[in-house]
């Protein structure tokens, strides 16, 4: 079955980085979290307005991330986010950040995620539509 999968390029900017120009862990944590979110509005059907309207929205519960190589100040990254696992109430993404220009992966990430019913705060079944297209 084919997985949900979302693609994204970022150039490292002065910001990403320390003053020696390696990015730092937050930097790739936002740009794992851009395209993360991107992979649920884009390819997931979890339209930002339609979350507003109800209520419903992906909570973050956990993250691991192993930094494995340095990117530094003016690296093109490619981003890859892609639906993992589901189940019930939680689904998994994984993410890659690798270096454009020589494809050396620099860190692995794997996010657990919930949707959450707002006010209540009450975790909800994750759509049928994703358990029928992506389990």
């Amino acid at each position: 079955m084919p997985r949900a999968s979302h693609t994204l390029l970022e150039e490292v900017m002065f910001f990403d980085t320390d003053i020696g120009g390696v990015i730092h862990n937050l930097a790739y944590l936002r740009m794992i979290e851009k395209a993360r979110t991107l992979l649920c509005v884009e390819t997931m059907d979890m339209d930002l307005t339609a979350m507003a309207d109800t209520g419903i929205y992906p909570v973050l519960l956990r993250t691991e991330a192993d930094y494995r190589r340095p990117g530094t100040l003016g690296d093109t990254l490619r981003v890859t986010s892609t639906l993992d696992r589901l189940e019930k109430v939680k689904f998994w993404i994984c993410s890659e950040v690798r270096r454009q220009s020589d494809d050396t992966l620099l860190v692995s990430c794997q996010q657990s995620l919930a949707l959450i019913k707002m006010p209540e705060a009450r975790p909800t079944r994750l759509p049928k539509s994703w358990v029928e297209k992506w389990s």
